[in-house]
């Protein structure tokens, strides 16, 4: 693996705590517009929203990708688009878990952490072959995603 580092700036260890998924197999579209809704929101908020989504409770607005993107009636926020990204969801409950855990080990309040920065980038590139007639074959790419969190104690958004 290399050497990873966080978009996050100004970062200080006494205010602020941060957590990340390296290389993770899933759809970076859907990464983005859940690190978009989950922006501003508290610890136990976020994890009862990717419950809610994994549960097809609540819809995550869809703001950029979100072309034959059926409308949900259940999305706050005046946005209309919305789809119940699964398993995006499971894996930054997995997130959140380690989040919180880093924050009890800095000794900080679980109550008052706010999510401040939720970043996805796209990571590796896996390249296969899928066979095709008469002895062809057309290439298949799946791309790795990075996903960062980090929260920061006592600020009000």
């Amino acid at each position: 693996m290399g050497d990873f580092r966080y978009s996050f700036q100004n970062f200080d260890r006494s205010k602020h705590v941060r957590a990340a998924l390296r290389e993770k197999s899933i759809s970076h579209k859907h990464a983005r517009e859940v690190a978009l809704a989950l922006k501003g929101m508290t610890i136990e908020r976020a994890r009862v929203f990717l419950e809610d989504v994994v549960a097809k409770n609540i819809a995550v607005p869809y703001r950029r990708y979100k072309n034959e993107v059926a409308h949900r009636s259940n999305i706050k926020d005046g946005f209309c688009s919305g789809r119940y990204p699964r398993k995006t969801a499971k894996e930054v409950l997995k997130l959140l878990d380690n989040l919180e855990s880093n924050a009890e080990y800095k000794g900080m309040d679980l109550d008052s952490l706010k999510i401040v920065s939720a970043v996805v980038h796209k990571g590796t590139k896996i390249e296969r072959f899928t066979p095709r007639a008469m002895g062809r074959a057309s290439p298949k790419f799946n791309t790795l995603v990075h996903f960062e969190l980090v929260a920061m104690e006592g600020r009000q958004l």
